[in-house]
């Protein structure tokens, strides 16, 4: 295990001598979703990971700050104050308070509050972090935190759901190939304008991409500011709001199979209408009562990692080469403008996507298998 954690501090963070570190998980708490068994030991050494990750890196900087909180239960919600403690300074997070930014920045209000907050930070020469390490069983790669630590330069890896076997399969990548792919199709997308999805289980989805930048979480996170999953191996980006329309058809969910399979009904880039598997439809449908912005379709992603084959876990599962994902909810990190507290994605396998560029469409993907 410490060899794959140091290739992981080394080549994938960069993590240098007198580099300020931070590294974070979470812990089981009642405001989430009943659990299955399976997913207590899978938290349980995901945490232990992360404890293990913190003393690896002693060996490299003195600098290393660990932390824990009690799971919030969605993916993009803010972590809590004593996380952005750790992250910007006591004294800093005060005077967000004292200004009335921070209370704003927390609900996602505007762009302008963010703004705001990243000039306090800079006037102040916060002292955050050069290195995050996210092993929070929730995401937080949709949120203002992690959006202002890479605005200030720190490199932030994102890693939800993590299952200690990635170290050793999908996180365990050749990283200039993957680099070299994933940069060549975020390429594609930030030039096309329309995308056409289609699957044997009846998907038949369209959106648009038009002067949209697509993003590639390509695993080497080792330039100031850089941000993305690991294990990474993807290319992403928002489609324009109010322009995704047709069905999309997810067999998994975030860590277990669908039955049956949820049905997304989509008009005018939003979800009017769920069908299928009814637990995780009426988990979803909570959200949207409470979220009515989560509706929102996100996110186009594109798995480029050869080494991910585990359906069952989204953060793996998004990955695989060859899949097409459709996120839901906040797009306002990576390019769209809806602000909300919440951001989940459901995998297509064995997909055909289509891409208009300059007046002509072209076939990508075919039946899971890359084109390109």
């Amino acid at each position: 295990m410490k060899r794959h954690i140091m290739k992981l501090l080394q080549e994938n963070v960069g993590l240098k001598r007198g580099e300020k570190l931070l590294v974070f998980t979470d812990f089981i708490t009642d405001k989430e979703p009943k659990l299955a068994p399976h997913h207590f030991p899978r938290r349980e050494k995901a945490r232990v990971l992360a404890q293990r990750i913190a003393e690896v890196a002693k060996s490299i900087t003195d600098k290393v700050v660990y932390h824990e909180y009690g799971a919030l239960g969605y993916h993009g919600m803010e972590p809590p104050m004593s996380l952005w403690n750790l992250a910007f300074g006591e004294r800093v997070i005060r005077k967000l308070e004292e200004r009335g930014l921070l209370e704003r920045l927390l609900e996602k209000e505007d762009h302008d509050t963010f703004l705001k907050t990243l000039q306090v930070l800079q006037a102040e020469n916060a002292d955050v972090p050069q290195v995050v390490i996210a092993l929070a069983n929730y995401s937080t790669t949709h949120t203002s935190f992690r959006e202002l630590l890479t605005e200030m330069g720190a490199r932030y890896a994102s890693m939800p759901l993590f299952d200690v076997d990635m170290l050793t399969t999908s996180l365990d990548v050749d990283l200039d190939e993957q680099e070299r792919i994933t940069l060549a199709l975020a390429h594609v997308l930030t030039e096309g304008e329309e995308v056409r999805i289609f699957a044997s289980n009846g998907t038949n989805l369209t959106l648009s991409i038009r002067e949209r930048r697509a993003i590639a979480d390509t695993g080497r996170l080792t330039a100031p500011g850089s941000f993305g999953n690991l294990p990474a191996g993807e290319a992403f980006v928002a489609p324009v709001e109010g322009t995704a329309r047709g069905t999309y058809v997810a067999e998994w969910g975030s860590t277990m199979k669908l039955d049956p399979p949820l049905l997304f009904h989509i008009e005018r880039g939003k979800v009017r209408r769920i069908e299928g598997d009814e637990r995780v439809g009426e988990y979803l449908e909570g959200v949207f009562q409470k979220y009515p912005a989560a509706r929102n379709v996100a996110e186009l992603g594109i798995g480029t990692n050869k080494k991910a084959t585990r359906p069952d876990n989204i953060l793996e599962a998004e990955k695989i080469a060859g899949t097409v994902h459709i996120a839901f909810g906040d797009n306002s990190t990576f390019g769209g403008v809806v602000k909300v507290p919440f951001h989940q994605d459901f995998v297509l396998f064995n997909p055909t996507l289509k891409i208009l560029s300059k007046g002509e469409w072209f076939e990508v993907i075919k039946n899971g298998q890359f084109l390109m």
